[in-house]
């Protein structure tokens, strides 16, 4: 019925379904939610996946109605401000748009490829063998060559793959709540001395800040642990007074949510034909993380497992998948662990250390190796011995003479051979061949994989690296711009 059943219709799972589409898969997304969730978890998108948006031809449609996509002019680290004004070059992107927002997009955009979404199925029990993977739904059983679980923090499929995922809960609760408030909030906000961002108090702290629907979004953190999931407005109203010592006008709330922050990265992110994939395979305590390693997780995953499907890619390749994507994790949470740490820290020590790491941001040197950080976690993928210095790395978006860009070759998710002089020659009806030119090349020839990172660079040892990566030859397909 299907090459690889997803389980989980969020945003890391709906991605996946795309990218595998346009490779060629067969995918069946199964969500247990028989309703698409309005809780916005997530405001926006920042890092990598921005710019994938972008390879894809999305990122114009995704734009519509935000407030603001394109580079960042700064980005919270933690509780200290990272400024990026009279910076060239910057690599952090943003896109304001709320998580269901994003998920109904997405959505529409997997509807439109023809993949099949199963609201109301969940997803019970798994079993796999060396054929397959059987899934037990509430709907009945199903069976395709591979499952990826996208099911969240508390995945079944990782527990049913038998995954450890070591971590810890941090014991500071976070509530949430979207309210229809109205200027009396903001007038009381000011009366109580807070102001725009995290205000500390004794026991903890607050949050309030509007929306372009002019409802508002607020938030408190104190030092005891909450529960996941749906709270009352008496017991978040309780921890504004704890906090303030008073109460907030907030107005009717649209929803209300509690959570405790954890760190944890999945033992692996594959066990036989099951993988893992956004928060089922790493939990961020701080940062904006999360959806940019989640939904670039999809987009390295899936041209490795329809290449697999197709017998193009070799069982080496696929492995890549969670060598990758756990380094990148790893890097992500290294960077999350130490804002929370920051925001952590009480006291005049506290003060002491935003206020120093304030002065040292400043700087454009740590200013810009922190942005990468949140871009891209700053990881190289593996590239062999004397490799080009391009080689893992994610493709700059050159202008091509002719009036194209890099991102605009890579719509279709296919390999990409850009010629920029080095005349080289490759017959291959995965790999799309493009002879272009542009002003200070940075190499002759790229060799870009589906998901934006250079396989190889220069002439000399691109037949090798194809063959390596996309498998064997066949037709040639080339383009000229």
């Amino acid at each position: 019925m299907a090459d690889v059943l997803i389980v989980g219709a969020g945003p890391v799972g709906l991605m996946l379904a795309c990218e595998l589409r346009l490779a060629g898969a067969r995918p069946i997304v199964l969500e247990k939610r028989s309703e698409p969730s309005d809780l916005p978890k997530a405001n926006g998108l920042v890092g990598q996946i921005v710019e994938l948006l972008d390879h894809r031809g999305l990122l114009e449609r995704f734009s519509e109605g935000s407030p603001y996509a394109g580079r960042a002019p700064g980005f919270p680290f933690g509780e200290v401000p990272l400024r990026f004004d009279g910076i060239a070059d910057i690599p952090l992107r943003l896109l304001l748009i709320q998580q269901p927002e994003l998920e109904r997009r997405l959505a529409e955009r997997a509807r439109e490829l023809g993949v099949e979404i199963r609201r109301g199925c969940e997803v019970r029990a798994l079993a796999q063998d060396g054929e397959g993977v059987t899934l037990s739904t509430s709907a009945g059983e199903l069976r395709a060559a591979y499952a990826v679980g996208c099911d969240g923090a508390g995945s079944l499929v990782r527990e049913q793959a038998g995954i450890a995922f070591p971590g810890t809960t941090d014991e500071e609760g976070l509530l949430l709540g979207h309210f229809t408030a109205g200027p009396e909030a903001f007038a009381a906000m000011e009366a109580t001395g807070l102001h725009p961002g995290w205000n500390r108090r004794p026991h903890g702290r607050v949050l309030v800040t509007s929306l372009r629907d002019g409802a508002i979004i607020a938030a408190v953190r104190e030092g005891r642990a909450c529960q996941d999931g749906p709270v009352s407005l008496a017991d978040f109203q309780a921890a504004v007074r704890r906090v303030l010592g008073r109460e907030l006008p907030l107005g009717e709330p649209i929803w209300l949510s509690g959570t405790s922050s954890q760190a944890r990265l999945a033992e692996r992110h594959r066990s036989g034909r099951v993988f893992l994939a956004g928060d089922a395979a790493h939990l961020f305590p701080a940062g904006g993380s999360a959806l940019n390693a989640g939904m670039t997780d999809a987009v390295n995953l899936a041209w490795k497992l329809a290449g697999r499907l197709r017998g193009r890619v070799s069982e080496e390749v696929l492995d890549t998948y969670e060598s990758e994507r756990r380094e990148f994790a790893r890097r992500t949470l290294l960077q999350a662990r130490a804002q929370a740490a920051i925001d952590r820290a009480e006291g005049e020590t506290g003060e002491a250390l935003r206020a120093l790491l304030a002065e040292v941001f400043a700087f454009e040197g740590p200013a810009r190796h922190l942005a990468t950080l949140l871009h891209d976690a700053g990881v190289r993928y593996p590239s062999g011995e004397g490799a080009h210095p391009l080689a893992g790395r994610f493709v700059p978006d050159l202008a091509l003479h002719g009036g194209r860009r890099v991102a605009e070759l890579m719509r279709e998710a296919r390999p990409v051979l850009l010629d920029l002089g080095g005349g080289a020659a490759l017959d291959d009806d995965w790999v799309r061949v493009v002879r272009a030119s542009c002003d200070d090349p940075p190499a002759d020839t790229l060799l870009i994989r589906p998901d934006g990172y250079v396989a190889w660079a220069g002439a000399d040892g691109v037949e090798a690296a194809a063959e390596h990566w996309f498998g064997r030859a066949g037709t040639r397909a080339e383009s000229v711009v």
